[in-house]
């Protein structure tokens, strides 16, 4: 019988995708000059909203930057961990204006905002799993910032290399299931987006975790948000899917497609504030 999950609270900060476009290409899912939905990407953005909201948690957005169109990425603008901001420092020099758009959001929220010297893309290759940061490296995020991590949070930072360039984030090879408050935490992920040294690490760290297919690595599934108990999931991910629920987890189905011509999903799109 499967263990009874119980949702935590979270609260989260998003970007309406008012100018989501694909004018570049930095990574393997995008070609530039790729047609985009606008309003159905809205619609897909607001839905997933409702759904964070529906669930009980809290969600908040930064005004969108014109010229800035993967600004609604979210999650690779900073780390915030025990109520502390680490910001971002891009690779790709169109994105590294996101940097200074999101800070300006947390410093009138209330927080500081500490500045990586590393190329550091936050909750792209930052996930914080029970009492680790798990940092990912190999096509963005650079080992040094790992070093940076820990020195700022003083958790334990475990870097991991990632060597498949269609999984260029570690947010898209592996997402956290649980957060460790009532143990060592677990998470989801795709074996073949990792080094094998850094694979020897995953199972060692995590025996108990949901391994995924290749099928749900390239549906986004892995580029999922999970509560403690409910995992918002892109619905093609549908092998994913059936483990999580058989492990008692309650999957809500989000589409996000219009996202993935950026190389974008559900996490993507959201950052968690963790006070």
């Amino acid at each position: 019988m499967a263990p009874s999950r119980a949702r935590r609270p979270r609260r989260y900060l998003t970007c309406e995708p008012r100018h989501f476009d694909v004018l570049y290409a930095i990574n393997p899912w995008m070609r530039e000059g790729t047609p985009v939905d606008t309003e159905r990407a809205l619609t897909q953005w607001r839905t997933l909203v409702a759904a964070y909201r529906d669930h009980g948690h809290t969600v908040e957005t930064v005004e969108p930057t014109p010229g800035l169109p993967d600004m609604v990425f979210a999650a690779n603008a900073a780390l915030v961990l025990g109520g502390r901001v680490l910001g971002s420092r891009f690779h790709a020099p169109r994105r590294q204006p996101e940097s200074a758009a999101y800070e300006i959001w947390f410093k009138a929220a209330g927080f500081d905002v500490h500045e990586p010297q590393a190329v550091c893309e936050g909750e792209g290759d930052l996930v914080p799993v029970g009492p680790y940061v798990l940092a990912g490296t190999g096509f963005r995020t650079a080992p040094a910032a790992h070093q940076e991590v820990q020195e700022f949070f003083g958790v334990p930072t475990i870097g991991l290399r990632l060597t498949d360039p269609r999984f260029y984030h570690l947010d898209t090879a592996l997402f956290s299931l649980e957060d460790g408050e009532r143990g060592g935490g677990n998470v989801a992920y795709y074996p073949g987006a990792f080094s094998p040294g850094s694979r020897a690490v995953l199972e060692r760290l995590f025996p108990d975790a949901v391994i995924a297919t290749e099928d749900d690595a390239l549906a986004f599934g892995l580029n999922a948000v999970c509560d403690g108990r409910h995992v918002f999931i892109d619905p093609g991910a549908r092998s994913l899917i059936g483990r999580l629920a058989h492990r008692g987890y309650v999957p809500v189905p989000v589409d996000l497609s219009e996202f993935r011509k950026a190389g974008g999903g559900i996490k993507c799109c959201t950052q968690e504030i963790r006070p």
